[in-house]
């Protein structure tokens, strides 16, 4: 009879699950709509049938804030055979995440364990950023989710924008946003050129809802060196300008004043307390000749002295740390870096402040009043007519010498209560100059013999100073000798002599002898050589790529080999020159024969430091031709 019972309701309960299986299946329509999400995006496995952002707002009065609720919802549809992805949101000490739900299709919950932790980033030594997020697997395509996330930010001038794009493609966006009377804040569209987004607007008795939408969006692109997503997808701008509390207009960020208003509220907080560093300070100038020494002896103390560590916690992720506390542990993030590059120069009796700029990632300027208009803080130095940023985050980057990240940029200068607005300078491709010379022979045992020189100016320079000195003593030298073959065993480095590679403020020049094995082989009368031993810009072919190539800085190559001809031997074939040109490049290879040598110049400028996308076609053929030429030997026949 026990036995019996038991058998029975094993029967219901696999009844049960069967039947509930049954109802979360992929229905036919389920399948139809993977399999033409799946032809539009063929290159994802997950899509959003659906994907709603609502933001609506609320007014707390005691703290004189403008709260923000943004709910989103997605219908989340397996497109490939299966899947398994990581639904997650970010969240920090100015909000919260109310609802985190992940429900089945017929809105049963799903039984997935969601984690809440602190999020770690390399990039990032101290952050009270938080996530939350679960581990969500699709059996069968077609399988749906619908998830739920309803995120809370205690005051709106840190909700800033809004994206369409996702992770995922979607089939249909919509953005709804109800702003009430009381609450003046600016929608503005970024990018929505090129774009078919439909806006509507809905005037009620209290307020107004906007509502975007758009349909058959591809995912954000996962692809290095791209450009920041304000340049390329589109997005709403959230300017927060002011509200009405009771009889009372409170501003927020109306105009670029009021955001400046509430960043030199921070820095007048600040207890700058200049005792620590006066000894210090002292002591790198007393001994100086001249303003410009004393300068240059704070600036790269601080670059040397003081370890770069990102840090955002709430307030101090816009806040400045105080100059004494960065200079007694010796370690700050650019705002803590700035100040006490600031008050060091302050003490020694020069003008100096604090700057905020939005670095070459960041699409926006001045004009737009939020947060997001800036990422970085560096000092500005006024003297004698002049302006000069100083950055000492940029290890090595001599005085008067500007990171291509920030050239360009607008900045936002303290002055007391007003501020300036300037531009960093930009600097042409010529100033990251290199400059290599070969001069080489071939000997009698088939090997390439001969002397080198490469000369490094610009941000070519500062890279491999910094580099070269964040290595140990012992480590130095092995580490040259490796930069300098490439890693090649092939060649062999000696009798290096470098100029001083602790002055940033000169050119780094090093000359070497080299040795070359295995480039040189001969066949009756003929000698074939591989005379390309760097192979620059090989690997760098755009294929599969829908952003722009972006580099970290402006190029300027002009590499020129002389080959000595062997007495008794003449040029019997070397590969085709090529050309080619666009307003982001210059690029050239060239063979001449002059006298009893040949002569093989490369000569490469990336003038804006990017490939665009219209440029691909042309420059892939380009590095085609580039790499036939690396791999094609040069040929020598005897007289």
């Amino acid at each position: 009879m026990m036995h019996f019972a038991q058998t029975m309701l094993l029967f219901v309960l696999l009844s049960c699950s069967a039947f509930a299986q049954k109802r979360i299946e992929p229905t036919s329509e389920d399948l139809t709509t993977a399999n033409e999400l799946k032809a539009l995006f063929p290159d994802d496995n997950v899509a959003l049938i659906s994907s709603t952002d609502k933001v609506t707002f609320d007014l707390n009065s005691r703290d004189a804030k403008v709260e923000v609720i943004h709910l989103s919802e997605e219908n989340m549809i397996n497109i490939d055979s299966r899947a398994d992805i990581q639904k997650y949101c970010f969240y920090d000490g100015e909000s919260t995440i109310e609802t985190f739900k992940i429900e089945y299709r017929n809105e049963k919950t799903a039984g997935f364990y969601v984690k809440d932790e602190a999020y770690k980033s390399n990039d990032l030594f101290h952050n009270d950023s938080r996530v939350m997020y679960t581990n969500i697997d699709f059996p069968l395509k077609g399988y749906r989710y619908l998830t739920h996330i309803e995120k809370h930010y205690q005051d709106i001038k840190y909700f800033t924008k809004l994206y369409f794009n996702d992770e995922y493609p979607i089939a249909n966006k919509s953005i709804e946003i109800t702003v009430p009377n009381w609450l003046d804040v600016e929608l503005k569209p970024m990018n929505f050129e090129g774009f078919d987004i439909k806006t509507s607007v809905t005037n009620g008795d209290d307020d107004k809802i906007y509502t975007y939408t758009m349909s058959n969006i591809p995912a954000m692109y996962k692809e290095a060196n791209a450009p920041g997503p304000t340049y390329i997808y589109p997005h709403l701008l959230i300017l927060a300008k002011s509200f009405q509390d009771d009889d009372q207009n409170v501003t927020l960020f109306n105009s670029t004043q009021d955001l400046y208003n509430w960043y030199i509220s921070l820095v007048n907080s600040l207890d700058n307390d200049n005792t620590d560093i006066k000894a210090k300070v002292k002591e790198l100038t007393e001994n100086a000749a001249t303003d410009d020494e004393k300068i240059k002896n704070i600036y790269y103390w601080v670059q040397d002295n003081i370890r770069y560590i990102a840090f955002e916690d709430g307030i101090a992720g816009f806040k400045p740390d105080e100059a004494a506390n960065v200079f007694n542990k010796r370690y700050g993030d650019c705002k803590g870096m700035a100040n006490l590059t600031k008050q060091m120069l302050v003490e020694a009796g020069f003008d100096a402040r604090l700057t905020w700029i939005g670095t070459k990632h960041i699409a926006y300027d001045y004009s737009t009043p939020n947060l997001s208009v800036d990422n970085h803080m560096i000092c500005t130095l006024f003297k004698d007519g002049h302006t000069v940023f100083l950055d000492a985050t940029e290890k090595f980057n001599a005085f008067g010498e500007y990171a291509d990240r920030i050239q360009g940029k607008q900045v936002l200068i303290e002055n007391g209560e007003d501020f300036i607005l300037q531009h960093v300078p930009q600097a042409e491709a010529e100033f990251n100059k290199e400059q290599f010379s070969y001069v080489l022979n071939i000997s009698e045992d088939e090997q390439i013999t001969g002397s080198v020189d490469k000369i490094y100016q610009g941000e070519s320079r500062s890279r491999l100073l910094y580099y070269f000195n964040t290595l140990k003593n012992d480590n130095k030298d092995e580490f040259l000798e490796y930069y300098l073959n490439n890693g090649n065993s092939n060649i062999k480095v000696t009798n290096i002599n470098t100029s001083d590679l602790l002055d940033r403020d000169k050119n780094i020049d090093i000359a070497y002898d080299v040795i070359i094995k295995n480039a040189v082989s001969s066949f009756d009368d003929d000698i074939y050589i591989d005379l390309d031993f760097d192979k620059e810009l090989s690997s760098h072919k755009m294929e599969k790529r829908f952003t722009d190539f972006m580099f970290n800085s402006k190029k300027d190559l002009e590499s020129v080999t002389t080959l000595n001809i062997p007495e008794g031997y003449k040029v019997s074939h070397l590969p085709k020159d090529i050309t080619v040109s666009s307003d982001n490049y210059d690029m050239q290879v060239q063979f001449k024969k002059e006298n009893d040598a040949l002569v093989y110049k490369k000569m490469f400028r990336i003038k804006n430091a990017k490939i665009e996308t219209t440029d691909f076609e042309q420059w892939n053929n380009f590095i085609d031709q580039l790499n036939a030429i690396y791999n094609e030997q040069i040929i020598l026949t005897k007289d």
